[in-house]
């Protein structure tokens, strides 16, 4: 099913609604076609990140259902991204990630020859094709549209596809302001769910899940919720977000006021405000190993050696000994001002499935893919990265394929929080009796634009 719909003539189960969403965009196999057909054959799409294949002949391949792509860097550093199959039978080129050793791209079926620019080289027995005329051209690598920006190798399947520029404008200031490009990996984990992938994205769109689900986070929170006979929510950290929505179905979440990450901490365990925020942010740590890392708590504790000035705060003076650190260890940091220092704790989503949530100079990153034929599956992705000094030697990012999301060993503490509702989310749509969601039309107002510019997507109206 490839025709285009409008969306008044949508089939009733598989609406976007001015307050919610209809199930059947998470469970039906039609909307899953509509998908590929319509929005991953067209919109630009992140492929990998860059330090996945940070030398000469580095190769890894991108999985977007049915269709298959080799990305590769070539002889000049460029980055090229050819379809996965070979023109002579179709076998695929290249499984993973990989080098091609001296840039040969060689079919393992019957040792056809390409170099990293997609151009055939050898082919065994030349002369029985085409009547002994076969010329390289007609074999070469069929590519697609392929760009760098910020770190990631972005891939456009269409013949005409929208400018990149006009893309990416939305957030453009936001993930230049944010050092995105200067982000190096530190681990890549991909893990296999039982949920859609808009299901699986979406619940990392707003804030208002954390007092419920991840209840060590906010204990004052998780007291009302779990034990009050009358919830006081006043207090939650919902209320101190801010969200943005953005054309293009981009948008981002951050801290309206305050956030834990500069130093305002609901919760007082210790008498000593540093401690506080120290043993809030340890939660992130042990729970993540992503967004704030262990150094960076070294960091907030070295601040109660000095002692906080009068008139300053834990925070203030966390932010000015982070800075202080990266200066003298020549680490590239986004700049101190206040719309980016905002963003520490908050979150930035490229539209259609990447999520990058920041601290400071650390980024984790989410994404969400979907399976090629069943609605009620997709693969999930965890990124963490750092800014790192330029004398710091470059590792190649590897994947760790996760057998068993609930291994903690593998999976930490937060994120098997969140992927345990996701695949409840999942099941109780599939009962029958669920129709639609209901959003909240500020906490949730993200989900709700990244609809709304999807159907536009499946209409030709983009």
């Amino acid at each position: 099913m490839s025709e285009q719909i409008p969306v008044a003539e949508l089939p009733e189960d598989l609406r976007t609604l001015a307050h919610g969403i209809k199930v059947g965009r998470y469970t039906s196999e039609d909307f899953l076609q509509w998908e590929f057909d319509k929005l991953w054959s067209r919109v630009w799409q992140v492929a990998c990140r860059v330090d996945a294949i940070p030398e000469v002949n580095d190769y890894t391949v991108y999985d977007i259902g049915a269709r298959s792509l080799v990305i590769v860097r070539g002889n000049e550093g460029q980055i090229n991204a050819y379809h996965n199959f070979c023109p002579h039978r179709g076998t695929t080129l290249a499984e993973g990630q990989g080098t091609f050793e001296k840039g040969n791209i060689i079919c393992p079926f019957h040792g056809w020859r390409w170099n990293t620019a997609g151009e055939n080289k050898f082919v065994l027995a030349r002369e029985e094709f085409k009547q002994g005329k076969l010329e390289s051209c007609d074999v070469a690598l069929r590519s697609v549209h392929c760009l760098e920006y910020q770190g990631m190798v972005f891939v456009n399947f269409a013949e005409d596809p929208e400018p990149f520029g006009e893309f990416i404008a939305p957030i453009k200031d936001l993930m230049e302001g944010m050092l995105v490009g200067e982000m190096r990996d530190y681990w890549w984990k991909k893990i296999d769910i039982q949920g859609n992938w808009k299901v699986a994205q979406e619940a990392f769109f707003e804030g208002y899940h954390v007092p419920a689900t991840h209840p060590q986070l906010e204990i004052p929170a998780a007291t009302q919720i779990y034990e009050a006979e009358q919830p006081d929510d006043s207090a939650f950290s919902h209320h101190s977000i801010a969200y943005d929505v953005y054309p293009g179905g981009h948008g981002r979440f951050y801290a309206g006021k305050p956030t834990v990450m500069q130093g305002a901490v609901k919760s007082q365990v210790h008498a000593d405000p540093v401690e506080n925020m120290a043993a809030r942010l340890q939660l992130l740590v042990d729970g993540m190993d992503a967004q704030v890392l262990q150094e960076d708590v070294n960091v907030l504790r070295s601040v109660k050696k000095a002692g906080i000035p009068e008139g300053s705060s834990a925070g203030a003076e966390y932010i000015k000994a982070l800075y202080a650190d990266a200066a003298n260890r020549g680490r590239p940091m986004p700049e101190a001002k206040p719309e980016l220092l905002n963003m520490w704790g908050g979150e930035v989503y490229l539209f259609p499935n990447v999520l990058m949530l920041f601290h400071g100079g650390n980024m984790m990153m989410y994404r969400a893919l979907p399976h090629a034929s069943d609605p009620n599956k997709c693969t999930f992705e965890i990124l963490s990265t750092r800014t790192q000094p330029d004398y710091m030697p470059k590792t190649r990012a590897k994947v760790i394929e996760v057998d068993d999301p609930g291994d903690p060993k593998v999976v930490y503490k937060i994120p098997r929080q969140d992927l345990a509702n996701i695949e409840r989310m999942q099941k109780g749509m599939k009962t029958g009796a669920m129709k639609q969601t209901w959003l909240a039309s500020y906490n949730e107002q993200l989900i709700l634009n990244m609809h709304q510019h999807l159907d536009q997507y499946l209409t030709g109206d983009h």
